[in-house]
């Protein structure tokens, strides 16, 4: 596989991951029914458009290359809170850890040094 096949396999798992994040983020702040009726039930009803507005900024964060490694420290770090959150409330863990696998993988496709970080002597 060539570097430019690579390349667009990279921007097509980090847009669709990141669009995800986003059109959940912007349902949080639309007040969806069921968005709101699922975390009411799970005890975050008065957070739900502060999570919406963390769900955006964190993919954004993640979008730029820049800010890649701190969005996803901060998408893992949001989705495993989901997840904890699903499993204390028995609901589905397949929305959180759909998204998380799809970051994990458009990280890895973009920078693999979020995995495996270079040493001191592989840098000079």
């Amino acid at each position: 596989m060539n570097a430019k096949t690579k390349r667009i396999i990279a921007i097509l798992f980090t847009v669709v991951a990141s669009g995800m994040v986003i059109l959940s983020g912007v349902m949080k702040l639309m007040g969806s029914a069921d968005v709101v009726k699922t975390l009411t039930n799970a005890g975050v009803g008065p957070y739900i458009p502060m999570l919406g507005i963390m769900e955006i900024a964190f993919a954004g964060l993640f979008l730029y290359p820049k800010t890649m490694k701190l969005g996803f420290v901060l998408l893992c770090c949001y989705f495993a809170g989901a997840m904890a959150a699903e499993l204390s409330h028995g609901g589905p863990l397949t929305g959180a850890v759909m998204v998380l696998v799809l970051v994990w993988i458009a990280a890895f496709l973009r920078d693999k040094t979020v995995f495996f970080p270079t040493t001191i002597q592989e840098r000079i």
